[in-house]
């Protein structure tokens, strides 16, 4: 079988959903490759290097659809493309079946088969075909460049011979895919980051990137806004209301501001009103990753960028992917590889449509003659939702006292329990032990138990410079063993020679994690 690829007829579009890398893995698979003249050239991919790989490029898409038993491609076809689909061909592409019914049923009644690629149930399995995470992944990225492009300040804080400027505050709504990657890139420019999302599982991947997730003071305790899938649902009117007032206290405060909220076949939730826009410093800039979907913010004005009278940027553009094209088709073609490569088991250039194996089923919208959108719902869900962490009770001064002054009595009476024990085993000792015995005894047993004392009280953060103190410990030991090796009582050699043994591990040990430690801050 053949598998082609036709030049994105979209405005803008310089995506490609087939790369010279992903024909050599898909030929492996026993496919033809084909594309049409120049689909790659705005990606940055030449005929001559799908020539080189073994691709045949074919001059006309009319043409390409003709020869192609399996057509790949980036954007939903056109009215013109779909009329060229035939019976029997598949079709692999972004499609958005709720939005695109009429198309759907019209291709149907034409046998063709389609995957679309934003149906990909995400499943741990389906990880290596999710395109909308790709996509969104080079979104995320790519708003904080844009928005960076647009704000007239430094992203981290300087110190310089000039004054002292300010760390850049940045709010991203909404911690999928999109918002962790601009996460990512914020905190790696040095910003001062805010991350907010509906669901509080997501709590600590936002805060293990470096941000400070924001907490609503909201009581509801089922609102934890996760849906199966990993997408957020719909809120509850008074969740909505207190979301809005947390964002318009920190309106004022914040320079820029990027959302990414969207829900599954929905228009794009509003969270960022027109008062909150004229709270906003000027300067401050708005990129709204959701302006496809009628924007988070209704002021959005999708693919184009505006400044509003009080001098806030507000972006809507909607082709971020499109912007690094390169990466953009290197990353989607992969997904499309992985796809044909659970489209072929056997690997011998033949589809096997098995409608029964979860990821196909979930992504497939038309086979056979039918429509088979909307799929079941996925088996597993991609984030398990979790309860939210109980918040911690400020304990007032008198508590926090009272907490004191009960562990200081427990700890005491703990110590006179085992001073208590350790004087009676003392004294049954004493009865049948000679002086010259009970006078290192005692010296030993006290010695143990200061030293266990001390180091138990000594804070983890000083555990390393403690070892220089422990190393030097261990080699009095090793002088005293040394000094008594000699002696005529084999019992004390072989103790002799166990202590010079055991402290000489805990020197070469100390010494070789200190090193490692000190090689840490050393300068590469």
């Amino acid at each position: 079988m053949k598998i082609g690829t036709p030049k994105e007829v979209l405005d803008g579009e310089n995506r490609v959903a087939m790369t010279p890398d992903s024909a050599l893995q898909l030929q492996k698979l026993g496919y033809d490759c084909a594309i049409e003249a120049g689909a790659g050239v705005a990606a940055g991919f030449s005929d001559a290097a799908y020539k080189e790989a073994g691709v045949e490029v074919i001059k006309s898409a009319a043409q390409l659809y003709k020869a192609a038993d399996v057509v790949a491609k980036v954007r939903p076809p056109t009215e013109t493309e779909a009329k060229r689909l035939r019976e029997g061909q598949l079709l692999i592409s972004f499609f958005w079946p709720a939005q695109n019914e009429e198309q759907m049923k019209t291709i149907a009644d034409k046998g063709t088969s389609v995957i679309a690629m934003d149906m990909v149930p995400r499943i741990s399995r389906a990880q290596k075909m999710d395109a909308l995470s790709s996509m969104a992944n080079i979104a995320g990225y790519r708003a904080v460049i844009e928005a960076g492009n647009n704000f007239g300040r430094f992203f981290t804080g300087q110190i310089t011979a000039a004054g002292k400027v300010p760390p850049a505050k940045v709010l991203i709504v909404g911690a999928g895919v999109a918002g962790l990657a601009a996460i990512g890139t914020s905190t790696s420019l040095g910003a001062i980051t805010y991350a907010f999302d509906v669901r509080p599982e997501v709590a600590e991947q936002v805060e293990s990137m470096g941000a400070e997730f924001v907490y609503l003071d909201f009581e509801e305790e089922q609102q934890d806004g996760s849906a199966s899938g990993g997408y957020a649902s719909v809120s509850s009117p008074e969740f909505r209301e207190a979301q809005l007032a947390k964002f318009r206290e920190l309106a004022p405060e914040v320079d820029i501001v990027i959302t990414t909220a969207l829900i599954p076949n929905r228009e794009a939730p509003e969270l960022w009103t027109e008062d909150m826009v004229k709270a906003m410093k000027r300067g401050s800039v708005i990129v709204d990753l959701a302006a496809e979907k009628g924007g988070n913010c209704k002021m959005t004005v999708m693919d184009d960028k505006i400044v509003t009278d009080n001098g806030v940027t507000i972006i809507g553009y909607t082709d971020f992917p499109s912007r690094m094209a390169t990466q953009s088709s290197t990353l989607y073609a992969t997904n499309i590889r992985h796809m044909m490569t659970d489209l072929t088991p056997e690997k011998d250039g033949q589809v096997n449509h098995n409608m029964e194996d979860d990821v196909i089923r979930g992504a497939t919208v038309t086979h056979a003659g039918e429509v088979t959108f909307p799929p079941p719902p996925p088996k597993v869900a991609a984030i398990a939702a979790q309860k939210p962490k109980e918040k911690v009770k400020e304990l007032t001064p008198e508590e926090r006292r009272a907490q004191e002054v009960a562990a200081f009595k427990a700890q005491t009476k703990n110590q006179v329990t085992l001073l208590t024990v350790g004087a009676v085993l003392l004294l049954a000792v004493g009865l049948v032990a000679p002086a010259s015995f009970m006078q290192h005894f005692i010296v030993f047993v006290l010695s143990v138990f200061v030293g266990f004392q001390v180091i138990w009280g000594v804070s983890h953060s000083l555990h390393t410079p403690l070892m220089a103190v422990t190393n030097a410990i261990s080699s009095i030991i090793i002088l005293g063993a040394l000094m008594q090796i000699g002696s005529s009582s084999i019992l004390i050699t072989i103790l002799a020679a166990a202590a010079v043994f055991m402290a000489s591990i805990n020197i070469i040990g100390g010494f070789l994690v200190t090193r490692r430690m000190l090689a840490m801050f050393q300068k590469s």
